[in-house]
Order: C-alpha cells, then structure tokens, then sequence
C-alpha cells in the first residue's frame, strides 16, 4: 500500500490490480495538436472496459480561475458540476489484456510531488514499462504520414521509430519531468511524441491518433479498437482534398511543405526539417479557411460513414 498522500486517493484497495502491467499516460494542457491525446483518451476509455483506481487531489493541483469546471444551471439553480479529473484507471484492451492509463489535466502545481507521487504509484503496482503520449504542431504536410519523435531510455524503440531528433531546449511539460525522474530508477521508458500538420493543430484529426495507437501497438502489443478513427481518417482527408481544391493559398502551402519533406528527408531525413521561407498563410489565417468544413465535420460524420462510398 501506498503511504498516505494528500495528492492522490486509492478508491478501492479491495480491486485486484496485476503487478507487472505497461501504464501508458497522456496528459492535457499544455498542447494537443489534432486533438491526438483527447481522441486517445476518448477511445479507450469510451470503447473499452475501464475501472478508476486512483483519483488525484484537485485542490492540490489544479489552478481553477485558469480551467473552470463546467457549472450546470437548470433554470434557477444549479443542479450540478463537472469537476476536471486527473486519475490513473485500470483497462482492459480489446482482447482483454489489462493496463494502466495515466489520463487528464497536466498539473497546474506541484510538479515535483506529482512525480513523487506517480513514482510510488508505479513502485507499488510494480509497473513494467512506462509510455507516454504527446502531440505538437509540426511544419509537415498532411500528405505524409504523421511523423514521431521518441525519447526516454529504451535505444533500440528510439532507433526504431524516432524520424527527428533535435538538439534543442523546449518548454517542459511534466510528462518530461515524470520521463527524468522515472528514468534515473531504471525504468524503460519510453515517449512518444506525435508530429502533426501544423496548419491542423487545432483540428480533430484522427490520423494523428490512429499513429499514437499503432506506436503503442508495436511498442506493448497492447490492441485497441480503431476503425472508427480510420474511417473518420478517410472523411477528414477527403474533405482537407476537397477545401485545397477550392483555397490556392492551403494549397501552394502544402506544396510547398512537400518539397520542403522530400528535400531534407532526401538528404538527413526530418532533423532539418523547418517552416518554408516562402510567404504563406500562418496556421491561424488557415484556420479562419478551413472552419467551415471542420465545424461541419461533426454534424455530417454519420452520414458520411453511412451513406458516402468514400471513394477517391
């Protein structure tokens, strides 16, 4: 058992929880290009069979003036509230082998005793492995496959998968620091880190999430379901097909950062990688563009998977 600690509560000590599982982890807040990290978290927790056994402390590491819980007012009261949760749940995958996922908010406070926290949590569910999610915008365009950056202890996983590795200094996340601290106890780690399209970071993007469960496939053999997130793949690529028929400039910009990919990747692969110096819309004038056909993506999915042939 765990010592007492203010900033997490074990919910039921009677529930038979394997030693030895692979705890994969994604948090948000910080950034979540194409919406990667919440389209993961949606699909196992929505598809498979989930039990929460580990709720951290609100109070203890949220900042509420800067992410407010959702009120529900009911005419003249309010009936209820939708408090933000930060948890690590118990999974079983769709063959049912069970895992641990570390879900929710990055801590707002507290960095330090969060990771000492985790860190006790992963020593008394003896923990095998830990894998950990993450997406930035990256200047790569939409026709090439999401691209990956690896990090953590584990060379061979590195070697295997990890298509840029800068030499760089970037804004922390505490996922990094959870990745320094879990590694010095010597155990595998590993972080996978997506690279989607920069002019769809704040689209749903599905491909992107399709990408972090293949990675996590190949990396614990852990199988989730994905199907729906490949056939909303297809919807969303035919529409992107569809707007750069009709915008010049989205166009001229993903031309121009295909040129860009195969020219470095001819040469050092992605570590040269950089945004074209040639004048075109930023992300956020594209995103005025492309609103339309995202905002109706939603409304239209059901019929577009139930009436479309998807054909190209």
């Amino acid at each position: 058992m765990p010592r007492e600690n203010s900033l997490f509560e074990v919910l039921d000590f009677d529930l038979e929880v394997p030693t030895g599982l692979h705890m994969i982890a994604g948090l948000t807040g910080f950034t979540d290009a194409g919406n990667a990290m919440s389209q993961v978290a949606d699909h196992i927790l929505g598809s498979l069979e989930s039990s929460m056994i580990v709720k951290f402390t609100n109070d203890e590491l949220l900042d509420y003036r800067s992410r407010r819980p959702v009120m529900f007012f009911e005419q003249d009261h309010l009936a209820d509230y939708q408090p933000a949760v930060l948890a690590i749940y118990l999974v079983k995958d769709e063959v049912g082998n069970p895992f641990l996922f570390l879900h929710g908010y990055e801590p707002d406070f507290r960095w330090e005793a969060f990771a000492d926290a985790v860190e006790a949590l992963v020593d008394f569910y003896q923990v095998a492995d830990f894998t950990w999610l993450h997406a930035i915008p990256f200047p790569i365009p939409h026709t090439r496959p999401v691209g990956v950056t690896v990090s953590g202890n584990q060379p061979e996983v590195i070697a295997k998968n990890s298509e840029w590795k800068p030499r760089t200094q970037v804004p922390g996340n505490v996922m990094h620091l959870l990745e320094f601290r879990l590694s010095k106890t010597g155990l595998p780690m590993t972080g996978f880190v997506l690279l989607v399209p920069h002019y769809l970071g704040d689209s749903e993007y599905p491909q992107a999430a399709v990408k972090g469960f293949e990675l996590i496939t190949s990396h614990t053999a852990l199988v989730f379901p994905t199907d729906d997130l490949r056939a909303e793949g297809l919807v969303f690529e035919r529409r992107l097909a569809g707007q750069m028929l009709e915008n010049q400039d989205l166009a001229r910009m993903v031309s121009t950062l295909e040129t860009s990919f195969k020219s470095e990747r001819a040469t050092n692969g992605m570590s040269g990688i950089r945004t074209p110096e040639q004048s075109v819309p930023d992300a956020e004038q594209l995103a005025a563009e492309l609103e339309g056909y995202l905002a109706s993506h939603q409304k239209n999915k059901h019929d577009d998977e139930t009436n479309d042939d998807l054909e190209f």
